[in-house]
């Protein structure tokens, strides 16, 4: 199939491209841009006036609920829900059930995600049998079913000596271990960030240093080993000013954050509003600053959905009984469009400094695709031809009925955002159109 999209802003960021130009697709890559192919004859032709064309999402944590939890999402209403969202690549944490720790069960899903023609989904392997922290799996095997990378997931590990074998293994075969800086012990069982907040609302508290000293413990250990490591869902400005100077040191390590956190503060709890029940909690004012900050300067390497649906059973409950996790497939584009604009109007921005737009697609593009040590998130002649078309001013409220995750839960329910999707063309066909 050959496919013309006429008249776009074309903005790719991993080729600093931001400019109205054409783009030409043939046999489900990317063909061109700006000039067509010798003795090209589109079969369909896009007009992409006023809209952005720019590569597919790249989401860094999706939980698409298979197996094991199709009562909170399917593979199908989560699939869609990227579509709709412009995600084309995701990446899944292995806390299933059964957890994904044999290389039988990646291929499964692997194989019914890839029976839906939408999203390529790369899963995330478990890092321990039945991530119980104790024995290794099998990375190797893992890895040739499909797992890009091996996880925890929210499981904090108890044992160092077993996380200093872990990352020995990796390190020998070149894997990434995936870690959600978390301590075992300190804030285990706490539902809020430990502050003035919480106190006044009577909450059980998770303090800022469950994280740090989670880092302190994971950089000696890549010290040491040499480990390449990805930190997960960042939420704390100490936090990321370790990152920043492990950075700085040399240490092989990169992190994401959580869309929802780079707008929300513990203040949004409001009135025991269990939609901002999340994991890591949302944390004061000056840390989500820093995170906004952070994303700006590349302490922070890319932006994620942190996509967790969670079934009205589990979330229409008091804020301490509610299942953590909210819907966010559908917003990562919208919140990295409102983090840029936001950022960019509190600060003066240099000349010649790319435009917000295209920062914030960086993040959840190219950026992302880096960590994850994939070829997506590009436009670049012979790239897998994942495409998002959207209109960066169009307004659209998020409610419920606008979903189609099976979740429904997020704290921007009612919130307009900007930045609507058009059309999400996965492998050059249209898998997704408004």
């Amino acid at each position: 199939m050959k496919l013309h999209i006429k008249n776009g802003r074309m903005i790719d960021p991993a080729n600093g491209i931001d400019k109205v130009q054409d783009l030409f697709i043939v046999d489900g890559k990317i063909a061109s841009a700006g000039a067509a192919p010798a003795g090209f004859a589109a079969d369909t032709t896009l007009d992409a006036t006023g809209l952005v064309v720019a590569p597919g999402l790249v989401d860094l944590s999706a939980r698409l609920r298979e197996p094991g939890y199709e009562y909170k999402a399917t593979l199908k209403s989560e699939m869609q829900a990227a579509m709709q969202g412009g995600v084309t690549t995701l990446i899944c944490p292995p806390d299933t059930d059964p957890v994904l720790d044999e290389p039988g069960l990646v291929e499964m899903l692997k194989h019914r995600a890839g029976k839906l023609q939408q999203a390529h989904v790369h899963p995330l392997g478990a890092l321990t049998m039945g991530l119980r922290g104790e024995a290794l799996t099998e990375m190797a095997e893992l890895t040739e079913a499909g797992c890009i990378g091996f996880s925890q997931a929210e499981v904090p590990m108890e044992d160092t000596n077993v996380l200093l074998r872990a990352l020995q293994y990796a390190k020998t075969f070149g894997f990434t271990v995936w870690v959600r800086p978390q301590d075992a012990h300190i804030g285990r069982g706490g539902i809020a960030h430990s502050g003035p907040l919480a106190s006044r609302l009577g909450l059980s508290g998770v303090p800022v240093m469950s994280e740090t000293i989670a880092l302190h413990t994971l950089f000696e250990l890549v010290r040491a080993t040499g480990a390449r490591v990805h930190l997960c869902r960042m939420s704390s400005a100490a936090g990321l000013e370790l990152v920043r100077a492990a950075k700085k040191e040399g240490l092989p390590v990169t992190c994401d954050v959580g869309a929802h956190h780079v707008h929300m503060t513990d203040a949004d709890i409001g009135f025991f509003d269990s939609n901002a029940r999340v994991t890591p909690p949302f944390r004061s004012q000056r840390d989500r600053d820093a995170i906004r900050a952070a994303l700006f300067d590349g302490t922070l390497d890319a932006m994620c959905s942190d996509h967790t649906p969670v079934d009205d059973d589990e979330k229409l409950l008091p804020f301490g009984e509610a299942s953590p996790g909210a819907t966010g497939l559908e917003l990562l584009l919208s919140l990295a469009l409102k983090w840029a604009d936001d950022y960019a109007a509190s600060q003066h921005a240099a000349a010649g400094a790319a435009t917000p737009l295209a920062r914030a697609l960086a993040k959840v593009t190219a950026d992302a695709a880096r960590v994850a040590g994939l070829a997506a998130g590009t436009l670049s002649p012979g790239a897998d031809a994942d495409v998002v078309l959207f209109d960066p001013q169009a307004r659209w409220k998020v409610e419920a009925a606008a979903l189609a995750s099976q979740g429904k839960h997020t704290p921007f329910l009612g919130y307009e955002l900007a930045g609507q999707v058009r059309a999400t063309i996965v492998g050059g066909r249209i898998a997704f159109q408004r």
